[in-house]
């Protein structure tokens, strides 16, 4: 068997990687892609490998060299019109080759783990393209396949249909011919489509006409969990080094994207905190029927967004302020106060990141189950001067919760000391009796003018996509200053709309509530029985885990991700909760959550 790699592209999407560079040449993680890929096929027993080079083919010709003496035979095909004719030319041009034995077809643009050329090369069937499941990540030539792993049909571009996806499999651009496939159909195929439709198409068009027109019996072997990406532009780049980082890498780059988890398909997130369960099926068909409409009309600004946030919450508008999620809201909230702020650590650290470090006074929760009272509160800030004190009910990481009647106690004794009150309450509906835990109430607001309330919509409503959020309080002053310092369009269409409709789905969304609450139980029981997690109790929608052995937080996190692709929160970084080896862990649906237990027990 031999290989042939594709290499006489110019890449021009990839900008200044490949200005002076043929594709292949660009380097992930510090490793040229080709010199992965040459790696890579070192290990097989090949007669040769063929690389058609074109675009910057004699510096790849020089980085090559002889390093691969005694390990592979290589030898090159030129296409010297590489600027004026597609892939189908660069492999017609090595079609005499592909004649003279058994070949793995490659593009060089492509990294894939280590074991996918073994599947390929294993599998006892002669002709094979790669397959992978789609994910909306995936462009280019698409494929149908039955149930016995024949490919029916290939998908080109203009064909495509959103609509079919769930029947679509991507090709990975690894094929295996037999010499007699290449000999007998594929170069006769090639040969006359070339001389028909010219040299500026592509080699699986010519796959595409043998499907349709006769028996090929090309099969299809998807690569099932295996990594691999097509890297065509910086985008891509970025997110294959991510990919294929070593296990630290790896972790510091997830990391550092702060969310866009939905690029990785195949990576269990449970490190961000979203609802389940909400939005149902008929509220997202709803929206999607709406799509171009939103996409293409200008939102409504302030105005009417209070009005829809007031609706939405059961509160007068002249007291909402909506926000490009509570993130917005939180910067204007902390930047525009003065004086002393008491910080409940460990808390979600958007808050005190706002603050300058000076004007905080900390108040540490160091028992065993970082838990607290309100009545531990006013005993600690009694006699600190503060002018501003921060809860956040449900507490983030630790899902401490202070029960309603006791949080408007602490709101009285604010009052009785010119105390402002900032209240985030993003997690209340995950809490137990959620329903009547809320101060998003007119009689709360207009009694506590020194109250502020801050909501995530993302979190408990799940849809983080959105970003949405809600400021309220009766103190008007603040929240003119707070509407005049947001945009006037803070707010997408999409988010718009949805505070729109979302009356009509209210029933289902304290329904969602409460299936939660039943899953979360059921979840804090399984990971009670992995023994070296202690795991406290939470009335939010992620656990704050202690890892009592075994692993530190941060290496558990790491082995999580580099072996089972999941992710999770080591809570290290966190002000008072540095080397506890704490680690958070968000909860999904039952299957989802089982599949962790599955991972957590193994290790």
């Amino acid at each position: 068997m031999q290989a042939i790699i594709l290499a006489a592209g110019m890449g021009r999407r990839l900008g200044e990687f490949t200005k002076d560079n043929t594709k292949c040449m660009v380097e992930v993680n510090g490793v040229k892609l080709i010199d992965r890929m040459l790696g890579q096929l070192s290990r097989l027993s090949l007669t040769r490998v063929v690389i058609v080079v074109g675009y910057k083919g004699d510096g790849l010709r020089r980085h090559i060299g002889d390093r691969y003496r005694g390990k592979l035979n290589i030898e090159y095909v030129e296409n010297p019109v590489y600027d004026r004719t597609n892939n189908i030319y660069s492999l017609w041009l090595a079609k005499d080759k592909l004649r003279e034995d058994d070949t793995l077809l490659l593009e060089s643009d492509l990294i894939f783990s280590d074991r996918i050329l073994g599947m390929i090369v294993n599998d006892s069937h002669p002709n094979i393209a790669l397959v992978a499941k789609y994910e909306t990540w995936m462009d280019g030539t698409m494929v149908r396949i039955d149930s016995d792993g024949n490919i029916l049909n290939f998908i080109p571009k203009k064909a495509f249909r959103f609509e079919d996806t769930g029947d679509y499999y991507k090709t990975v651009n690894i094929y295996k011919f037999s010499r007699s496939f290449s000999s007998e159909k594929y170069i006769p195929f090639m040969d006359a489509y070339c001389h028909a439709l010219g040299n500026n198409e592509y080699y699986e068009q010519v796959l595409r006409v043998i499907t349709l027109l006769d028996n090929s019996n090309l099969k299809a072997l998807p690569v099932e969990k295996e990594k691999w990406y097509e890297i065509d532009d910086v985008q891509d780049l970025d997110i294959a080094e991510a990919m294929f980082a070593e296990d630290e890498e790896m972790l510091r780059r997830y990391n550092f994207r702060y969310g866009g988890h939905w690029r990785f398909p195949k990576m269990l997130d449970f490190c961000y905190l979203v609802n389940p369960y909400f939005p149902d099926a008929q509220m997202k068909a709803e929206m999607k029927a709406n799509f171009d409409t939103l996409l293409t009309e200008y939102p409504s600004g302030m105005y009417v967004n209070s009005l829809l946030a007031g609706r939405y919450f059961g509160i007068r508008q002249e007291y909402a302020v909506p926000g490009n999620g509570a993130a917005e809201l939180i910067k204007i909230l902390m930047e525009g106060g003065g004086g002393k702020t008491g910080v409940v650590y460990p808390t979600f650290e958007e808050y005190p990141n706002r603050l300058p470090r000076e004007s905080i006074v900390p108040f540490m929760a160091c028992g065993p189950d970082l838990s607290y009272t309100a009545d531990d509160l006013m005993a600690f800030f009694g006699d600190k001067g503060i002018g501003r004190l921060l809860l956040v009910n449900p507490d983030n990481p630790s899902g401490n919760f202070i029960p309603v009647d006791d949080v408007m106690r602490l709101c009285r004794w604010c009052g009785e000391r010119s105390i402002q009150l900032v209240v985030d309450e993003s997690f209340v509906d995950f809490s137990i009796g959620f329903e009547r835990n809320t101060l998003l109430r007119n009689d709360v607001l207009e009694a506590n003018p020194w109250l502020v309330v801050v909501k995530s919509i993302s979190k408990s409503y799940g849809v983080p996509g959105l970003r949405l959020g809600v400021l309220a309080s009766s103190d008007a002053e603040l929240v003119s200053r707070a509407r005049k310092s947001v945009s006037i369009w803070n707010i997408n269409s999409f988010a718009e709309f949805y505070m729109q409709i979302f009356s009509k789905y209210r029933q289902a969304y304290v329904s969602a509530c409460h299936k939660f609450i039943a899953e979360r139980e059921r979840f804090f029981g399984r990971l009670q029985g992995i023994p070296w997690l202690r795991v406290l109790p939470s009335q939010a929608n992620y656990f704050c885990c202690e890892v009592t052995g075994k692993y530190t937080s941060h290496e558990l996190a790491r082995v999580l991700l580099s072996r089972f692709n999941i992710m999770i929160k080591d809570c290290n970084t966190k002000t008072g909760l540095e080397q506890r080896n704490f680690v958070r862990i968000s909860v999904r649906d039952a299957s989802d959550n089982d599949r962790l237990v599955d991972a957590l027990s193994q290790l």
